[in-house]
């Protein structure tokens, strides 16, 4: 058996590695030691990690799979927590999480087959509890957020996210100088949508000054 830890942070702009420390600790306090991590800032609500599914894809049968809390591994929707779990189940890989007692056990306790299946039972029951409570929780963040720029836009003061001026230069020097979207992409971290725009933006500009 191997303890594999997975760190994720949302964005780029967080620190994924935070809960190092808090991992090892618990590791060491049951007598087990983390053989790789695992580390990405990725949305918990997006299914597609691919820190995730290379921990999976890495894993032998009866692995652990060590996170700081439950909403590391899914702030998934129920269609999407139902499809991780199945890839989960195929290496019998199992969640041990800081803020899921229950979870604990699996980590250091050496049980019969009973006692064995009847925790694996408890901890599947509240590891499903907690994962629904995450993707509620995500979802109504997000809704106070959209009320609040709308109470903002009906109030003249939401003026939108700030446009990040000198990247946006960038990738218009890139695109005019030639290179591909996905070179462009590749060079500022961002998005499709985000080149698309700018590539409109030159359209335009060069559109306006042939008239």
């Amino acid at each position: 058996m191997f303890v594999r830890a997975y760190l994720r942070a949302s964005s780029k702009l967080q620190d994924a590695t935070r809960a190092r420390k808090q991992l090892k600790s618990f590791a060491a306090e049951h007598g087990l030691k983390i053989a790789a991590w695992y580390v990405e800032n990725e949305s918990g609500a997006k299914l597609a990690r691919p820190e995730l599914f290379r921990l999976i894809e890495d894993a032998e049968q009866n692995d652990l799979a060590l996170v700081e809390n439950v909403d590391r591994i899914s702030r998934l929707t129920a269609a999407d927590w139902e499809s991780l779990k199945v890839q989960l189940s195929r290496k019998r890989i199992r969640v041990v999480a800081l803020d899921l007692p229950t979870s604990w056990m699996m980590a250091s306790a050496k049980t019969d087959e009973f006692t064995g299946r009847m925790f694996d039972a408890i901890n599947s029951m509240m590891l499903d509890m907690l994962a629904a409570i995450a993707r509620k929780d995500y979802e109504d963040r997000r809704r106070r957020v959209a009320q609040g720029q709308e109470a903002a836009k009906k109030a003249g003061r939401y003026l939108g996210r700030v446009e990040n001026v000198a990247r946006n230069e960038g990738i218009a020097s890139m695109l005019r100088s030639g290179a591909s979207w996905s070179k462009v992409q590749g060079a500022f971290e961002c998005s499709r949508a985000t080149v698309a725009k700018i590539a409109k933006r030159i359209a335009l500009v060069e559109t306006t000054a042939n008239t």
